[in-house]
């Protein structure tokens, strides 16, 4: 699989934690895995390593992006949009095999496929904000 064929997938499993107990997403996990017929053994443990150092990083990232946002703290956000920022703010900051455009391009493109019309620029002002940061 390419590399954004890879994220998709590590955003379907992220985006599962909002609505599965902690305790439960092993199991989702394994039975996502096991449902990607064209995925080789490699391609699931990327998947698999990422999804988990992703979660791991949640209530910082949260906070990280809490600070940045003013009137959509990450409790009212649309899930979807939360999701595709949470992967790349991890890609962002720690994820040392993706350039920083790279990873705003790949939130954006997610946001155009999976939320909302307004989606792409919500997550793409939001990076921009974090960006500045860095600066």
């Amino acid at each position: 699989m390419i590399r954004s064929e890879l994220r998709e997938h590590i955003f379907k499993m992220l985006f599962q934690i909002e609505f599965h107990e902690p305790e439960d997403m092993p199991e989702h996990l394994l039975l996502y895995l096991e449902s990607l017929d064209k995925a080789t053994e490699q391609d699931r443990e990327y998947i698999r390593n990422k999804y988990e150092r992703i979660v791991e990083k949640v209530p910082e990232i949260d906070r990280m992006i809490d600070q940045k946002t003013t009137g959509w703290k990450t409790k009212r956000m649309n899930r979807v949009d939360l999701t595709i920022l949470r992967l790349a703010v991890y890609e962002m900051k720690w994820d040392e095999d993706v350039p920083l455009g790279v990873a705003i391009n790949e939130a954006v493109e997610l946001a155009k496929r999976f939320s909302a019309q307004e989606g792409p620029s919500f997550v793409n002002g939001v990076l921009a904000k974090l960006i500045e940061e860095k600066k």
